[in-house]
């Protein structure tokens, strides 16, 4: 079903990591985000899978030209691939790696700070999760830490000031408030964890940006990783890469099955 394959009408590219099991082992899936479906599964997480994809690619009547936009977390590994094997394609840093980076520094600055300040033991999930997915429990705790002077509550508005980003209707406008996001971290007096995250959102600003020229996200491969783990799950981990991505190309692959003629 994998020969039959055909590549050819590829545009919008997402890429991402998923563990093929404990320790750092990985796979890379490359899918299609027009027709939801992953194309290539290879081992490991470095530029050389981007090199394996797009060879790949072309044994399915690919063409790397035809490759128009990207969607990846900030890897520096896939970026460099990706630089060399599909120079033309337009890179797109996900949402969702981007509020990680923020979420990772916010809980950084939350460990610090309840060293000092006991109140803030057990509320992690209270400051990490969208306010939408907040328990009423949550809600109310989170309420009263909000009004109090902690940095912990500063650093969870620039979160959700961030989040913002992707709710305005242009380029442009984007670019502006950006900008605007970043000097109000920078001159503000919150933990270095902020900075860090705010330095690295700037250096990668124009991959962020653009997500305006077509609006592509990595959520499908987000979803795809939630039913590759879950199967990992179910069957007590696979024994070894071949097996596991195998079960990758059948859970999420969408092959034709029907006998050729």
């Amino acid at each position: 079903a994998r020969q039959r394959e055909d590549m050819s009408n590829v545009r919008r590219l997402g890429v991402d990591e998923t563990s093929s099991k404990q320790g750092h082992h990985y796979v890379s899936l490359f899918a299609d985000l027009d027709r939801a479906k992953v194309l290539f599964v290879t081992a490991g997480r470095d530029s050389g899978t981007v090199t394996a994809f797009r060879e790949d690619l072309e044994k399915h009547q690919g063409q790397a030209k035809n490759i128009k936009t990207v969607c990846l977390d900030m890897s520096p590994a896939y970026q460099a691939g990706l630089f060399k094997e599909f120079r033309d394609a337009r890179m797109v840093f996900d949402r969702f790696h981007v509020m990680k980076i923020v979420n990772h520094a916010l809980d950084e600055i939350r460990r610090a700070e309840v060293k000092e300040n006991k109140i803030l033991k057990h509320t992690r999930y209270c400051w990490l999760k969208n306010p939408q997915n907040l328990t009423y429990r949550q809600r109310d705790r989170l309420d009263v830490l909000k009004q109090m002077n902690l940095a912990t509550a500063q650093a969870y508005q620039m979160k959700l000031n961030l989040q913002e980003l992707w709710t305005l209707p242009d380029r442009n406008t984007a670019a502006a408030f950006l900008e605007r996001w970043y000097s109000w971290v920078i001159e503000s007096k919150i933990g270095y964890a902020m900075k860090r995250a705010a330095k690295t959102i700037q250096v990668h600003a124009q991959g962020i940006l653009n997500y305006f020229d077509d609006r592509v996200t990595n959520a499908l491969m987000e979803g795809i990783n939630s039913l590759v783990q879950a199967a990992k799950s179910r069957a007590r981990g696979y024994r070894n890469v071949r097996y596991f991505t195998t079960i990758i190309y059948l859970i999420a692959g969408k092959l034709d099955f029907s006998l050729s003629t």
